[in-house]
């Protein structure tokens, strides 16, 4: 094993989470940070137009690639669980959608943790400060920030009449998502500069990329973390075929993501003891909440033909069609190049009794049978809606101690009777906003999935069949009180039992966010970036004396 040299800090991850982390804890002159990607650069034309996810994800240039198991709540179906594998991570593939979520769900956080800076009033500034917001700074929104947040610059009608319909349903109109009640629908606001993704490796990486003490590395394949006793002392991976050994003189922190982190964890003996060892892996630390909680966001996508208005389908089956959409995009970055994967969106309750929102609707103007799939040769948009809040379950595991092996990915979807409730109102709800008057004039038709389901049973089967991913996977190494024995970090991000350890991702989320879940991600990165700073200037003053110069590195913290 090669020595790769010693670092103040490694940043295991070059997704969403850890372009944040290498930015800020590099601000720091006085320390070195190690950044490992295991993908590449995001060097590759199709990242940045916007469009382009259609070309990114399910490719193993940009995607990890996973599959879910066999999913009873899907019917038995296995579905892409695509994960970003190329720096700036899925925010390099994803929808581009900004979207904190609702101040309740923060407050939640803060009551499940005991730990108050969680809540929605404390986080709030920490949203704004990384946000460079289109109409400025005010309230709710911060400008000048890394992550640029701008309105999308295209127009639908087929959109706009499916939001007069969602008006004349009870869903008013909104102007904003993002100030902590959701309730409404409107255009999606997302995150791009002029028509290009601005994804978290233009936002906080390339930046300060020359920083002296700031090394970034791709093609860096993290195999497990080193120990001295409880310890973490550095991380083992794998470069160009080689083994290496960093070490990290601070702190090591995870931000892999939901998947990736705890399977680093697994693989360096850090989970269920019974599970590791029936892989041969030594227990250095019994976790059982390693890999367990998995949540995310199921979309239902309901698909309906229309006449006599203008949907993507129809115009991408001539080349000159095509040719206009380049034009296009080529002269203004406009048009459906520039446009997300999902323009409209909608906050709505599945029923009176929720207090806030508890259902996403992701509206398109076109349509496919399938992720990957041309799509249909008929005019028609796309309605998905999902979930929330789940109360179902699922897990995430390593199959092997190969880091190169793929992992038992199971979100374990619609498996509560809630869930399963909560899906056939939803599809309900869809097709009453799509009786609305506003719609009428185009004669929707459902094509998917099919008038013929009508009782709750029968809509549970249903969302099986159009049920997917809306790869919002959060929650596998959660974040919890002291006495909750499935919390894996506390609430200062520090994995529970070992020292010089942290996972800074969506993974340490108690519950799903409701909405989108980059932004938070972001959030969640520059909290522990602050954490991690403040913790180790506490840590300079104890160490040295009145003096020494203030901020000097011990050693061996």
């Amino acid at each position: 094993m090669k020595n790769y040299g010693a670092f103040d800090y490694i940043v295991v991850g070059g997704g969403t989470a850890g372009c944040v982390l290498a930015n800020r804890l590099s601000q720091d002159r006085d320390v070195s940070v190690l950044l490992l990607e295991a993908g590449g650069k995001d060097d590759w034309i199709w990242i940045h137009i916007p469009v382009g996810y259609l070309y990114c994800i399910g490719n193993p240039r940009t995607d990890w690639c996973f599959r879910t198991e066999a999913e009873p709540g899907l019917n038995g179906r296995s579905i892409l669980y695509a994960r970003g594998r190329v720096l700036g991570g899925s925010s390099s593939i994803n929808a581009m959608i900004y979207m904190r979520g609702q101040a309740r769900d923060y407050d939640q956080w803060a009551r499940l943790t005991g730990d108050a800076s969680w809540a929605w009033a404390q986080v709030l500034p920490v949203f704004k400060r990384s946000e460079d917001y289109w109409r400025g700074a005010d309230e709710a929104h911060g400008a000048g920030g890394e992550l640029r947040v701008e309105r999308q610059r295209l127009h639908w009608d087929i959109l706009e009449r499916f939001a007069d319909a969602a008006e004349q349903a009870g869903i008013p109109r909104t102007e904003d998502f993002n100030r902590g009640d959701n309730f409404g629908v409107s255009r999606f606001e997302v995150n791009q500069r002029r028509g290009v993704r601005w994804n978290a490796r233009k936002a906080f990486l390339r930046p300060v990329t020359q920083r002296p003490n700031l090394k970034i590395v791709t093609g860096a394949l993290i195999d497990r973390l080193s120990f001295q006793g409880k310890r973490v002392t550095g991380v083992e991976f794998l470069l160009d075929g080689e083994r290496m050994h960093a070490a990290s003189r601070l702190e090591t922190v995870l931000a892999a993501g939901s998947i990736g982190s705890p399977n680093i964890l697994e693989r360096s003996g850090i989970g269920a003891g019974a599970r590791l060892q029936t892989l041969g892996i030594p227990v250095v630390h019994d976790a059982p909440g390693v890999g367990a909680n998995l949540q995310d966001h199921l979309q239902l996508r309901m698909i309906y033909k229309i006449q006599g208005i203008k949907c993507l389908n129809m115009m991408v089956d001539t080349l000159w069609g095509k040719f206009r959409i380049g034009l296009e995009y080529a002269l203004h970055r406009s048009g459906p190049l520039a446009m997300a994967p999902s323009q409209l969106g909608a906050f709505a309750k599945s029923d009176d009794k929720c207090d806030t929102p508890n259902l996403e609707y992701h509206v398109q103007p076109l349509s496919l049978d399938k992720f990957g799939d041309p799509l249909h040769a008929f005019a028609a948009f796309t309605a998905s809606v999902c979930d929330l809040r789940p109360t179902s379950r699922g897990h995430v595991h390593i199959t092997s101690r190969d880091p190169a092996a793929a992992p038992k990915i199971a979100p374990c979807y619609l498996s509560t009777d809630a869930d399963r409730l909560t899906a056939a109102a939803a599809l309900r709800l869809t097709r009453r906003i799509v009786s609305m008057p506003a719609l009428a004039p185009y004669q929707p038709e459902e094509y998917l999935p099919g008038a013929k389901f009508q009782t709750d049973a029968e809509l549970a089967t249903a969302a099986g069949h159009i049920g997917t991913t809306i790869f919002h996977p959060v929650g596998t190494c959660t974040m919890g009180r002291e006495d909750d024995p499935s919390a894996v970090v506390d609430s200062r991000l520090r994995v529970r039992g070992l020292s010089g350890l942290r996972v800074v991702d969506a993974s340490i989320m108690p519950t799903i966010t409701s909405g989108n879940t980059n932004a938070p991600t972001v959030m969640i990165a520059e909290r522990g970036s602050d954490m991690i700073r403040a913790d180790r200037r506490a840590s300079t003053r104890r160490s040295a004396s009145p003096h020494e110069a203030r901020g000097s590195v011990p050693s061996n913290a």
